[in-house]
């Protein structure tokens, strides 16, 4: 394979690159000499499962394993202490050494269900920052100052605010570039949302001599289903990627079809040619939409369980949709007489809010024993019944 056609993979979808010129080299060096390169992710494990938008950077991680790098795949144990400040308008809580090593075990499971274990490093942060001591944590404060860490959007807003940022919040920054120096990382991966954190390991790699400064790729933020916000639990907009097998590949058969071609790109381990060749043949008819999507349920369901259940999976949803049957397998409630019916889809999880119930009752996406339902305002008596939210949400209750 060409390095031509290697940068071109590398360059999929992502949001932005800061020294191209580096990545092209390493990466050219390892197709004349073998030599691999290093790549940097690091994950805390502040929640204990993965979504399709996490699964981005793993995807192009794979793409890196394929020409040449070696992943450092680096669970924050240390840094999770803390909680990454990114993004967020208020100092996070801490979390207990348990937890976050109860999650990085749930973590390694998931990643290595995308990326190839024979060319990972699996490594903690706490192997070297427990070790880095008052003298080297001081010593680490001293390459930055407070008026270049306010120049960061998010503390810039709260101190503006006058919202409390803690010490340890401008410590965080710091420690994540140090992991870049610890390793020697020759490239670091992330969101968008992490481009301060990412420049830091250039700068520290500087500051502390190590013989390179590492190119960072940053990646998109994944839609969710909805195709306007982020995918996010809290939204219920996600595919989990320890979803069940039916619920991954019905999600992913409910995106439009524009947003199909951005999970594709994103998410898909077809290469650019056979994607493009793929929506031609759609745009062309010679292909259904339908097809596409699919071929796409087909293979992200399989990457996380297996090709028999991803066939069963389709079953499930030809069944359940094209025959407009209810599923047999519906988890059952027992809920208070009266209950409104906003709180009741919520407390059955069919709906993350009743504010979210609420719109959709009035989009009309809301049935009731498959009748479909307006009255926002309505109360549930005794009685059993089939809650439903658009096509593959189901609970059965029983109420009073």
């Amino acid at each position: 394979m060409s390095i031509a056609v290697a940068m071109a993979e590398i360059e999929r979808g992502i949001a932005e690159i800061i020294d191209l010129e580096r990545i092209e080299k390493i990466v050219s060096r390892y197709y004349e000499t073998g030599e691999p390169y290093y790549v940097k992710l690091g994950l805390d494990p502040t929640a204990p499962d993965l979504h399709l938008g996490h699964t981005v950077i793993l995807q192009k991680l794979s793409i890196f394993q394929k020409f040449g790098g070696i992943v450092q795949l680096l669970i924050g144990d240390f840094t999770a202490m803390i909680g990454d400040p990114t993004g967020k308008n208020e100092t996070r809580k801490v979390l207990d050494r348990e937890t976050i090593k109860t999650n990085a075990k749930t973590y390694q499971e998931q990643a290595f269900k995308i990326l190839d274990p024979e060319k990972t490093e699996l490594v903690f942060n706490s192997t070297w920052l427990d070790a880095l001591g008052a003298d080297g944590m001081v010593q680490l404060t001293t390459q930055f100052n407070v008026a270049r860490m306010l120049e960061r959007d998010d503390f810039s807003k709260r101190f503006k605010g006058a919202q409390s940022i803690s010490i340890s919040e401008f410590i965080y920054p710091l420690l994540q570039g140090y992991d870049s120096v610890a390793l020697k990382s020759d490239i670091e991966l992330g969101g968008t949302d992490q481009k301060f954190n990412l420049l830091m390991g250039r700068h520290l790699q500087r500051s502390y001599s190590v013989d390179k400064e590492q190119a960072v790729l940053m990646m998109p933020i994944l839609e969710g289903l909805d195709g306007v916000q982020k995918m996010s639990k809290s939204l219920g907009n996600y595919i989990g990627i320890t979803d069940k097998p039916n619920d991954i590949f019905a999600k992913i058969l409910s995106i439009s079809d524009e947003l199909m071609w951005r999970y594709y790109e994103l998410l898909s381990s077809l290469s650019l040619d056979k994607i493009a060749s793929l929506k031609s043949a759609v745009i062309g008819g010679s292909v259904h939409p339908k097809k596409a999507k699919e071929q796409l349920a087909h293979e992200i369901t399989a990457r996380f369980h297996n090709e028999e259940l991803a066939l069963v999976a389709k079953v499930a949803f030809d069944n359940q949709f094209k025959a407009n049957q209810i599923p047999d397998d519906i988890p059952e409630f027992e809920l208070e007489d009266g209950i409104w019916i906003c709180k009741a889809l919520v407390d059955v999880g069919i709906e993350p809010s009743t504010s979210q119930a609420h719109r959709d009752i009035g989009q009309g996406a809301v049935r009731i024993d498959q009748e479909k339902i307006a009255d926002n305002k309505m109360n549930l008596s005794a009685g059993e019944y089939i809650l439903q939210v658009g096509k593959r949400k189901f609970a059965k209750v029983k109420v009073g």
